[in-house]
């Protein structure tokens, strides 16, 4: 049931998951207002028409990535999405992020996401304390250029929500947790590598990967977790 009374040439009409694993998509219209973001549709609708809606997000800039949901079929940091780009005939669909249960409406649980950092043994492990000398990490080398980009991952499930693979087998660590295990492999300064290798390089991990980039083509900071895990195939063989 529409829950709000505008003219069609004024609105975007929006339909929103409401409910937990199982629910239904409501629909709304939405005042249609210049450089709308799908946070600011989001944000109208729990703050103007329901606020019973949950969903999740905190910087509004694309730093943090807590605003990810699936816009028209595709994962994206809402914050950074336009309406205008996305519309089709001035129509919207909102989902939750896939592969992770939901709490309510576009809220997930993604504890299953980082548990699977933990079981990629994505923790840095160092020999040295606070007493030593600062450990140098020289930009120029070898291993942190290979990691220049991956780095940067903020953790915010993009690529995790589009992956097949992830779909398909439940225990597959995913991209993320992949790309964070790549860039600690190439840390000169951890000392965890073995055990890490161990635990990404099964089928369960690297090996698991289908290479249909996904995860590279719609990552909202450019990254290439594709890359990261061709790296650590390379090291597991």
């Amino acid at each position: 049931m529409t829950q709000a009374i505008a003219t069609e040439a004024s609105v975007v009409k929006v339909r929103v998951w409401r409910g937990k694993e199982q629910g239904e998509y409501q629909a709304y219209e939405v005042p249609r207002q210049p450089s709308q973001t799908v946070l600011d549709i989001v944000t109208y609708i729990q703050r103007e028409i329901d606020p019973s809606l949950s969903y999740r997000f905190a910087c509004r800039v694309g730093v943090c990535g807590s605003c990810a949901m699936v816009v028209n079929g595709q994962a994206r940091w809402t914050c950074r999405t336009h309406v205008d780009k996305v519309a089709q005939d001035g129509e919207i669909e909102i989902a939750p992020l896939r592969n992770l249960p939901v709490v309510k409406d576009l809220v997930t649980d993604m504890a299953p996401f980082f548990d699977k950092w933990a079981k990629a043994k994505g923790q840095f492990q160092g020999d040295t304390t606070r007493h030593d000398e600062f450990a140098r990490v020289e930009p120029e080398s070898k291993q942190r250029q290979a990691v220049d980009l991956a780095i940067e991952c903020i953790g915010c499930g993009v690529c995790y929500s589009s992956c097949d693979v992830v779909s398909w087998r439940p225990d597959y660590l995913g991209p993320a947790a992949l790309n964070r295990a790549w860039t600690l492999m190439n840390d000169v300064r951890d000392t965890g590598k073995d055990d890490r290798l161990e635990a990404v390089g099964n089928d369960a991990g690297c090996l698991a990967c289908h290479t249909h980039t996904s995860c590279t083509e719609l990552c909202p900071k450019q990254l290439s977790p594709t890359a990261s895990i061709a790296g650590l195939k390379r090291m597991v063989r």
